[in-house]
């Protein structure tokens, strides 16, 4: 069994939507933990928990950012964690995985799969450890979880977009 201690300094949760139908909003939650437990020799046996803060959704926007804080999106108040336990691992290359699991978002629970690509190992020179790293990539719809604010555009669309892309990096040491 192998120790898996998350480096958040070197980690990141992010996301993007369509806004306007023109362009895309981004943003990172900057409170997050993952537990992974399994051995690193055998990836496919990794079982793992992610835990979000909902309420540190940085879009580098106050306003915005309050705004998916409240009712209408994440409802932080009442929901305060986003998590993500994942049921299995499939291995699909070398690097290339895809984790399912549980994602849920604002009480909702749904299966959800995600593409995992493993950037492998090597020896952390300022700590002598090893460490390893993961990508992870996906799309949700956010509707699915209850975020269903919007707002019609003029010329047609919305201002948010369904479809939310997931963009997260781990950093994690071994022992």
């Amino acid at each position: 069994m192998t120790t898996f201690q998350l480096d958040k300094a070197h980690s990141s949760v992010a996301f993007q939507v369509r806004h306007m139908m023109i362009s895309k909003a981004k943003g990172e939650f900057t409170n997050f933990d993952v537990e992974v437990q399994g051995d690193i020799n055998e990836l496919e046996s990794l079982k793992v928990k992610a835990t979000i803060d909902a309420a540190s959704i940085d879009t580098k926007n106050a306003d915005r950012d309050n705004h998916l804080r409240s009712a209408d999106f994440f409802d932080v108040e009442n929901h305060p964690t986003i998590t993500f336990v994942s049921e299995s691992v499939r291995k699909l290359s070398d690097t290339e995985y895809e984790v399912t699991g549980k994602l849920t978002i604002r009480g909702v629970t749904r299966t959800e799969t995600f593409k995992v690509e493993y950037n492998g190992q090597v020896k952390n020179p300022l700590t002598g450890g090893i460490s390893v790293g993961f990508d992870v990539e996906g799309t949700i719809n956010r509707e699915d979880y209850g975020l269903v604010w919007n707002v019609a555009l003029e010329t047609g669309g919305f201002l948010v977009g369904k479809e939310v892309k997931i963009l997260a990096s781990f950093e994690f040491a071994l022992s």
